[in-house]
């Protein structure tokens, strides 16, 4: 009799918890993206800025925590954090000051030695940039920690 109960509760047991397995997690951990720019293109910066601008919003507007959004830009997409050559630069500008807190702007600093190099003078990078040791392994950093990663 004892064999037979404990049969049955080890299968209910199994099928309680294959059921909670393929639930949808109630609690979802807290959301995490990167997002690339690497080609010198106001269109494709404006794109990940969109980007960053309705993930934000689309967490807001559950009522949820808003994702940590990082973009991350190496190669010729460094000059769209850059203060002299931004095609973007008033509405990076506009996320930086505030208007998005969760979004945040990695330089690659591979990129920035490259530049100064070619052009005799360190770029100056928009106010509150942060400056990375490379962008790719920047991204390979956040994708390891649980960021999700798109490319516009």
């Amino acid at each position: 009799m004892f064999t037979k109960s404990f049969k049955i509760l080890t299968a209910a047991l199994a099928i309680v918890g294959a059921v909670t397995a393929l639930a949808p997690n109630v609690a979802q951990a807290h959301q995490k993206l990167v997002i690339q720019v690497n080609t010198k293109d106001a269109k494709t910066m404006n794109i990940a800025l969109n980007n960053a601008a309705n993930v934000t919003k689309y967490y807001q507007d559950l009522g949820e925590e808003t994702p940590d959004i990082e973009i991350v830009a190496f190669g010729p997409g460094l000059h769209m954090l850059r203060a002299d050559t931004s095609p973007v630069k008033k509405r990076i500008e506009g996320f930086l000051a505030g208007s998005f807190p969760n979004v945040s702007f990695a330089a690659c600093s591979n990129t920035m030695k490259k530049m100064a190099k070619k052009e005799g003078k360190a770029p100056e990078l928009l106010s509150g940039v942060n400056n990375v040791p490379a962008g790719v392994i920047r991204i390979m950093e956040l994708q390891g920690s649980g960021y999700k990663y798109i490319r516009p």
